[in-house]
């Protein structure tokens, strides 16, 4: 079967897909430009949507440039192209995070193409998981993923995953006092049902509230109380996966959230569910203390909440129209 021709409706189609990425907040911090004379797509980091209190190095604003960038990876492998990608190539353009030729065809990826499916299957679950262990070969294949991408996934032991919950709870009370870092949580929670978003958390995917357990779940109704909102009791023994790699730099950020995104979406094709959580990396003191002490992790980039449960609410999305440049 030939290859379809790189024409607009293909482009726009890609970039459809690499926006279902995760993000901050939903966020969505990215913009893209395609020029067509050569077949590149770039990929910027929008700086009008930042959290500077929350992200103030922008860290997790290049994890999520990071997952949409693996995004658009699979849906080119999968419409038959081999995208070559090139992680910040200006380095006097601050913003230009990824330039992405798309006008090779010769060896498509079958390995990545497989995960384009699970593009718009993967959403965050803020809800109760099942205590169902998840299999040593599922396991396996998760740090695979990561490990593919450059970066690394490590399932800590029991010991290591009652400190990551002490410091998510240490990290929740921090924010809980600093008003400037909740008033950026609320400019993105969408508690208001009947208004119209395309960015952000609405409050049907905030899930229940927490009864007595210590699932790493950031609250997004910052414990304001919610019509219609119930109480949940979540897993005892939340399963918690650390995502690293062996350097800081913003290129690592950017191989983090390829591997991140690469991590969701196996996790999709094997039937688990995820939630992420950034709380105790947005405290330079607490993030230090997340590393798992028996791996040679050097920097902790995400907490993975896995398991087996319901599918979490859906996220909107702002329109490629708004954000894809074709020039």
């Amino acid at each position: 079967m030939s290859t379809p021709a790189l024409d607009v409706s293909a482009v726009t189609a890609f970039v459809a897909d690499a926006t279902a990425a995760p993000s901050l907040h939903n966020a969505q911090p990215w913009k893209f430009r395609f020029v067509r004379d050569t077949g590149i797509l770039r990929l910027y980091a929008d700086p009008e949507r930042t959290l500077p209190r929350t992200d103030p190095d922008d860290r997790e604003l290049h994890l999520g440039c990071g997952a949409a960038l693996f995004n658009l990876r699979v849906a080119a492998t999968a419409a038959g192209r081999e995208p070559v990608t090139r992680l910040l190539p200006d380095p006097a353009e601050a913003e230009l995070l990824a330039e992405v030729d798309l006008t090779r065809t010769a060896h498509p990826d079958e390995a990545l193409a497989a995960l384009q499916p699970a593009i718009r299957c993967r959403r965050t679950s803020r809800n109760p998981f099942r205590e169902d262990d998840i299999p040593e070969p599922v396991r396996d294949r998760l740090c695979e993923a990561a490990r593919l991408e450059g970066a690394g996934l490590v399932f800590p032991g029991p010991w290591h995953v009652g400190s990551v919950l002490e410091l998510v709870r240490d990290a929740e009370g921090r924010e809980s006092t600093d008003v400037a870092m909740r008033d950026e949580t609320a400019r993105w929670a969408r508690t208001d049902p009947a208004a119209e978003a395309n960015d952000g958390i609405p409050v049907e995917a905030f899930g229940p509230a927490r009864h007595g357990a210590a699932a790493p779940v950031r609250d997004f109704s910052l414990h304001r109380p919610m019509p219609g909102r119930t109480w949940a009791r979540f897993e005892k023994r939340p399963q918690i996966a650390l995502l690293g790699t062996a350097h800081d730099r913003p290129a690592d950020w950017l191989r983090a959230g390829q591997a991140l995104e690469r991590v969701l979406l196996r996790a999709t094709v094997d039937g688990l569910v995820a939630s992420v959580t950034s709380q105790p990396l947005e405290w330079p003191e607490l993030r230090w203390a997340l590393r798992d002490p028996v791996s040679d992790m050097g920097c902790v980039q995400m907490v993975i909440r896995l398991g087996y449960g319901p599918q979490g609410h859906p996220t909107p999305r702002r329109p490629v129209t708004d954000l894809l440049e074709i020039v």
